[in-house]
């Protein structure tokens, strides 16, 4: 259907003022029935029942993104995940040339850290500045400007003859490489429906799982060939490809109907006109009464020419979505990121895929120090062991993907074809069994010196169960927070980067006071607590969501 800017604008003035006045089912995110036409007018005034039914993710739109053929899709869809893979590979490509580079640097162990600190906690917190961008002004623009980022600290890490500059390059290329991690899988929900997310997302997360998998080898390979900088070379030409494909091949997927983000700001705007309208309207009243104290020929005069302000033209035609304009206080990424925070649901997520996350990194970390250690593996060998976890990511993304949209079709069968947004979690109880036990396994297999055939086998089961989980999880953010998709995931990204951080901070010391079998023993025990929480929220999500559904909407 095709909607004119007249009625576009006319859908969006009416969804934001029914959002204030509708029911808490308004944004019931797994709602897959058909979308609900706004009736105009009249319709509208005696309708307030029909509120209580719009679902913002399929309030009707121009060129709407799901609608698109599968071909336009699928490019979408490889544009970001090479955009997130690549993201993903920056992150640990330099590690296996550490060495090379505090030689030639003349930099302490201390400092070639924080190269690797500062990446994390930019990469994981600044998505939060881009998620509010691109709920304003779309997808596009955003990552157009992110990955010329990520190209300028490309350029500046492979020229840098200091460690305080590659510090700060480091920073800077996190900061441009992290807008694909923030906003993909809102670009993905933006062309993708409920019940074909899980194998999109399934599809789209291995991408940025293969990153971490190659770094080691592509660093170390490049570094031993090529000397360090060649490693920033490559993400140079990589960052330069990405940034080509978004500014020729990508048509941005956002719609400004549909994010509650956009249409708040549409409000705002509307409520400030209605105000300075009240303001004139009285100034011309007072004028009015005084006509009858003047003279006639003044009053002609001020019939002819009345003393009305310049705006008032502006304030009486109807305003469009094109006159709300970015302020700090619609970029302001905070109030969105504590608006996801204030939901129990989505804390108890948000903690259950940091400490996967965390966990993620500690063991690729100390995984590459006992190959060197204990193994006597170079950086290439490394790498290659690592590839195991990897391979045992993508595998349990995608499968874990499909698996969950048909746990989620037979739910919604049973359900009367209605579906709540915690049907997407049973999926991840099937890995739940095997995840700590896959730990212990690699736990003890490195501290007794075992095979590596065995590190490599628990590798890949730790990867295919971990990930399992975190795909449904990362679908169930989503699902659950529809029209706020963009925020739910650069809080994720936030809770991934911190706790992943933090982990590695620690890694290296328990690893030397308790082994890898107590540190790993310990992390399964992690795990388990991990996968109580999504129990806990699979159980108690709905009600929690709609208590607060509820007190937004008494607030």
């Amino acid at each position: 259907m095709h909607l004119g800017p007249e009625t576009a604008t006319f859908r969006c003035i009416v969804l934001s003022n029914l959002l204030l006045m509708a029911s808490p089912t308004v944004a019931n995110a797994c709602s897959v029935s058909e979308p609900t036409t706004l009736r105009q007018d009249a319709d509208i005034e005696s309708s307030t029942s029909a509120a209580s039914t719009i679902d913002i993710e399929h309030v009707p739109v121009n060129d709407d993104p799901r609608q698109w053929s599968p071909a336009r899709k699928t490019t979408t869809l490889c544009i970001v995940s090479l955009a997130t893979m690549v993201s993903a590979l920056a992150s640990n490509i330099q590690n296996p040339s550490n060495s090379a580079i505090e030689a030639d640097l003349h930099a302490t162990s201390s400092q070639i850290s924080w190269t690797l600190a500062a990446f994390l906690i930019i990469q994981g917190n600044f998505p939060l500045i881009w998620s509010a961008a691109s709920e304003i002004k779309g997808r596009k623009p955003v990552y157009l400007v992110a990955s010329a980022l990520f190209v300028v600290g490309s350029v500046a890490l492979a020229l840098s003859n200091t460690i305080e500059v590659m510090i700060g390059m480091r920073a800077l290329q996190a900061a441009g490489s992290c807008a694909a991690m923030a906003i993909s899988a809102a670009t993905l929900a933006d062309i993708y429906d409920t019940h074909e997310r899980g194998s999109t997302m399934g599809i789209f997360f291995a991408a940025p799982l293969l990153g971490p998998a190659l770094g080691p080898i592509l660093g170390g390979s490049l570094s031993q060939a090529l000397g360090w900088r060649a490693c920033f070379y490559f993400l140079l030409v990589c960052s330069a490809v990405v940034f080509l494909s978004f500014l020729i091949l990508f048509k941005d997927t956002y719609r400004r109907e549909r994010s509650l983000t956009y249409c708040s700001a549409l409000q705002r705007l509307l409520a400030s006109k209605e105000r300075v309208r009240s303001t004139n309207k009285t100034t011309i009243a007072e004028n009015e009464s005084s006509k009858d104290q003047t003279p006639v020929k003044d009053a002609e005069k001020q019939l002819q020419s009345p003393d009305i302000p310049d705006n008032i033209s502006a304030v009486t035609s109807a305003p469009g979505l094109d006159d709300v304009k970015l302020s700090f206080k619609d970029i302001n990424p905070f109030p969105p990121y504590f608006r996801i925070l204030s939901r129990k649901n989505n804390v108890l997520i948000l903690i259950a895929n940091g400490l996967i996350f965390g966990f993620s990194y500690s063991l690729s970390y100390t995984c590459s120090l006992t190959l060197a250690d204990r193994y006597n593996y170079d950086a290439f060998s490394t790498g290659l062991v690592l590839l195991c976890l990897g391979i045992g990511s993508i595998a349990g993304s995608v499968i874990g993907g499909r698996w969950s949209d048909r746990v989620l079709a037979k739910m919604m069968e049973a359900n009367g074809g209605k579906c709540y947004a915690e049907m997407r979690l049973e999926s991840s109880k099937l890995a739940m069994l095997w995840a700590p036990l896959s730990v212990i396994g690699y736990a003890w297999a490195c501290e007794k010196h075992a095979h590596v055939a065995v590190i490599c086998v628990m590798l890949v089961l730790i990867g295919f169960t971990s990930i399992w989980m975190y795909t449904c999880t990362l679908a169930y953010l989503v699902d659950a927070n529809p029209g706020r998709s963009c925020s739910a995931v650069a809080a994720n990204s936030s809770f991934r980067g911190s706790m992943a951080f933090v982990s590695i901070m620690v890694a290296v010391p328990l690893q030397n006071a308790l082994g890898d079998g107590g540190l790993y023993s310990v992390w399964a025990g992690i795990l388990v607590v991990t996968e109580l929480l999504i129990i806990l929220v699979l159980r108690k999500g709905e009600s929690w969501r709609k208590e607060s559904e509820e007190h937004e909407f008494t607030c």
